[in-house]
């Protein structure tokens, strides 16, 4: 299930509790635990109801600015069922606490154990001291491109890099991975001596979802973070407008719930993520003129030079 981030940043305060979606079947059920951007969200209650039957109170709880915006996101994919589905916030995710502890010398060799195991039950062979190596000196690199220098498939690649995330040792980003303080620990430990790495960057990372065009665009404004976009977005605004690139209501482009996930280019879904200002989400300003950059651009070419 897709939340958005302003979404998500508002179900962590409590001014949301209800999300609309159009599906065939549920996708959830209650007592469904997600692990998002901003710490769990459980799934309360779950029930198909009528378009018709909404209320004001639905679209106020679901952060909907009318009811006319909820009933128009939900006129997407009309012939499917439409489901309410109740959600909370349930603290944090557990292994961003796991990432952010340094293991000590018998938490070292239990970590070990467990990677011994996973090399073992490995088809391909060891696998997971070569995957952390690779991130540790290649940070932020995708993963079609690290999967490459290992010689493997990326989505076997991401699925292992997954492991090692669970067991706290790596982060994800936008684009590649790092490892965590705990990763770098397990790495350091099997070194001669501690590895020099960068210094790590604080503030909080680009949203993941607003896709790799998007990110590659901001880093090349010299913006990596939420925080650095906070101030770029004093000084710049989107070079197009949301209302000259989609017929849709801007609330509907921000949280199209009536439906799956609009598939279509990595740039024009970072755009649609970055053209809804919301107030939970102060930076929206920057990341829409960085992202924009290539949806935009492509928008604007003349019409005799785009593909029939």
């Amino acid at each position: 299930m897709m939340i958005r981030p302003a979404e998500l940043a508002a179900i962590k305060a409590g001014t949301i509790d209800l999300a609309f979606r159009r599906w065939a079947r549920p996708r959830v059920v209650v007592g469904t635990r997600m692990r998002t951007a901003v710490g769990v969200v459980e799934v309360t209650s779950l029930e198909q109801v009528s378009v018709s039957g909404l209320r004001a109170e639905d679209a106020r709880r679901a952060g909907a600015p009318s009811l006319t915006a909820l009933k128009e996101a939900l006129a997407a994919r009309s012939s499917e069922p439409a489901w309410r589905i109740g959600l909370t916030y349930a603290g944090p995710d557990p292994r961003e606490a796991l990432r952010e502890s340094v293991p000590d010398a018998d938490e070292i060799a239990a970590i070990n154990a467990r990677l011994d195991r996973l090399d073992a039950a490995s088809p391909h062979g060891p696998w997971t001291r070569e995957t952390l190596d690779l991130i540790d000196l290649n940070p932020t690199v995708r993963a079609p491109d690290l999967a490459a220098r290992a010689g493997r498939e990326t989505a076997d690649f991401k699925k292992d890099v997954r492991k090692l995330k669970e067991l706290g040792l790596t982060e994800s980003l936008a684009i590649g991975y790092l490892l965590s303080p705990r990763g770098e620990a397990v790495v350091d430990a099997g070194l001669p001596a501690p590895r020099d790495r960068a210094p790590r960057q604080d503030g909080t990372p680009l949203p993941r979802t607003i896709g790799a065009p998007a990110t590659r665009a901001l880093r090349e404004a010299g913006v990596s973070t939420l925080e650095d976009l906070t101030s770029y977005s004093a000084d710049h605004s989107p070079p197009c407008t949301a209302s000259a690139r989609s017929p849709s209501p801007g609330w509907a482009r921000r949280w199209p719930s009536a439906a799956s996930p609009t598939r279509g280019s990595s740039a024009r879904r970072g755009a649609q993520w970055a053209m809804s200002p919301t107030p939970s989400v102060p930076i929206t300003t920057a990341m829409a003129e960085s992202s924009t950059r290539h949806a935009c651009g492509r928008a604007n070419r003349p019409r005799s030079s785009r593909a029939p």
